[in-house]
């Protein structure tokens, strides 16, 4: 679970108690001040951070203390802040160079231990890059803020993360082939694992995950970046609940990774491609008896997933085949979930 720490030591003096009690109010877990009758002021649900515990010997050479702080600059102090993060509970990076190429290295040598590192943003533009260096990202970030809006800004960005979803076994009941129609391949900015895919549906109830361009296929090099992902009008699966229609899809947009266990990652689009194809329907029940409509291009090397990441070919299922889907319990009132009567078939 990724935290903050809030630096008040900057704060001007006039908008410290609306920041600490936006801190407060938003779960920071520290805050780091110098003055004692401010830390002694917070709750016990805070922890109370002070630099005055770290001593200049213990900054730049030992790593006899519960944390440190270290500012990296070169070489000698990149090396100590890797020793620091593989040896103490907590460190405390501040980083130089405006590239994050220490950060990768700090967090290389540190992959393995039990220990939180934390890097001071000066901003939260950084923070939000700081979260996803090599895709673990810093566990924590330190920030001192301007004001109190943006501790509630800082609290958002934590809680961008997303869930993992619960996949459900839907049975193919019927596949039905048609002529042509406009599909959408969605090129993202990632590479997807063999297992993993986008959740997309005809209805907003429910999604059947189709499969990333990873596997093998006859006559083209695989596109690990890709899913060939159904008809325009189709529903896909977002952060934060969120849907779009695959026609709205396009540079710079953000859906859902999801894999066959249901973990989520979001990933930035680079392109979206609409070309007209043959197209089949895919229709699968849930256990409940939910309907869960597809409909695809109907061709041999597009792919939607199985429980246990099985691949099968959209133009080779079967009546009884099982794939993995979501339920969803919310219409959609322009992508927002929304608890209204509306029936889709």
């Amino acid at each position: 679970m990724k935290f903050a720490w809030i630096d008040l030591r900057t704060v001007p003096q006039a908008r410290l108690e609306s920041v600490v009690d936006a801190a407060i109010h938003t779960r920071m877990q520290g805050v780091l001040c110098d003055d004692e009758s401010v830390l002694k002021a917070l709750p016990p649900t805070v922890t109370a951070v002070t630099t005055a515990a770290v001593t200049e010997e213990q900054q730049l050479y030992g790593l006899d203390a519960d944390a440190a702080w270290v500012d990296v600059h070169d070489e000698p102090s990149l090396r100590l802040a890797c020793a620091a993060a593989v040896a103490l509970p907590h460190t405390v990076v501040r980083f130089a160079d405006p590239t994050k190429i220490p950060l990768e290295i700090v967090l290389a040598a540190a992959d393995r231990s039990a220990g939180k590192l934390i890097t001071v943003c000066a901003d939260l533009d950084e923070a939000a890059t700081v979260l996803d260096v090599l895709e673990r990202g810093s566990d924590g970030v330190l920030l001192a803020p301007s004001d109190a809006a943006e501790v509630f800004a800082l609290a958002r960005l934590l809680e961008a993360g997303t869930s993992p979803l619960e996949l459900t076994t839907l049975t193919v009941d019927r596949i039905e082939h048609h002529g042509l129609g406009d599909r959408v391949c969605v090129d993202t900015c990632t590479h997807f694992a063999e297992d993993e895919g986008i959740l997309v549906g005809s209805y907003s109830t429910g999604f059947i995950l189709c499969c990333s361009e990873t596997h093998p296929l006859p006559y083209m090099p695989t596109r690990p970046f890709r899913v060939n992902a159904g008809a325009l009008h189709s529903y896909v699966l977002g952060p934060e609940n969120r849907t779009n229609y695959l026609s709205e899809l396009g540079s710079g947009s953000t859906t859902l990774a999801v894999n066959s266990e249901g973990r989520t990652r979001p990933v930035t689009v680079g392109r979206a491609k609409l070309e007209s194809r043959p197209l089949l329907t895919i229709t699968a029940r849930a256990a409940d008896d939910t309907v869960v409509s597809l409909t695809v291009q109907d061709d041999w090397h597009v792919r939607v997933l199985g429980p246990g990441g099985k691949v099968h070919n959209v133009t080779e299922l079967r009546r009884g085949d099982e794939l993995l889907g979501y339920l969803a319990t919310d219409q959609r009132h322009v992508g927002f979930p929304i608890g209204e009567f509306c029936k889709e078939h």
